[in-house]
């Protein structure tokens, strides 16, 4: 008798990952897009964009809606993320950072802030970098809170409208390319935003 293959283990991130992505086609999509782009912001591992382009897939007429919405719970939940730093840095904090393995960096980061503060809030909510992780370094920093949600809101709205601007317009076609390619897309736009405020700068 031909003994059965263990069947392979799943991953606890990988069974994250499947949960998410089918709660998107759930009639309680946009709840659940609004609760992980929030939870996002301090301690989720999944990025909203999962749910973002299935959802805009799905209905292309709510693009806009999807998009606005992603934005403004992730913000919200980044000033979750800013509380955090700010008031449990020990109990909450510094494991959180400790888990994305960027707790024995933070001396590097304190550096970073006095000088490139909005710019790195900036830079993590374009690109794949972890934004929790930068939203509770801001608060353990003390970063300006006007100037880290302002950062927040533009980096988040731009990176959310522009995957859902280009579902919106190329449809399916598109979401192969925007998820193997969505970190560089996203890192080159910051590249030149920063290139265009630095030669701005210079010549004004």
């Amino acid at each position: 008798m031909t003994a059965t293959p263990p069947r392979p283990s799943i991953s606890p991130l990988r069974r994250l990952y499947d949960w998410t992505m089918e709660k998107a086609s759930g009639p309680h999509a946009l709840w659940i897009l609004a609760l992980v782009a929030f939870i996002e912001s301090s301690i989720f591992p999944i990025p909203p964009d999962v749910l973002i382009i299935p959802m805009v897939l799905a209905a292309r007429r709510r693009a806009w809606m999807i998009a606005g919405l992603c934005t403004v719970a992730s913000v919200l939940g980044g000033a979750l993320g800013y509380m955090i730093g700010a008031f449990l840095w020990d109990s909450v904090g510094l494991p959180v950072l400790d888990i994305y393995g960027y707790a024995e960096k933070f001396t590097v980061f304190q550096g970073w802030y006095q000088d490139w503060g909005a710019w790195i809030v900036g830079g993590a909510g374009l690109t794949p970098f972890p934004y929790k992780v930068v939203t509770i370094a801001s608060g353990a920093v003390h970063l300006d809170f006007i100037v880290f949600m302002v950062a927040s809101a533009l980096s988040r709205g731009l990176r959310f409208f522009l995957v859902a601007g280009l579902l919106w317009w190329f449809g399916e076609p598109i979401r192969t390319f925007i998820e193997k390619r969505l970190g560089l897309l996203t890192a080159i736009f910051f590249v030149l935003l920063l290139g265009g405020f630095i030669a701005l700068k210079f010549l004004v």
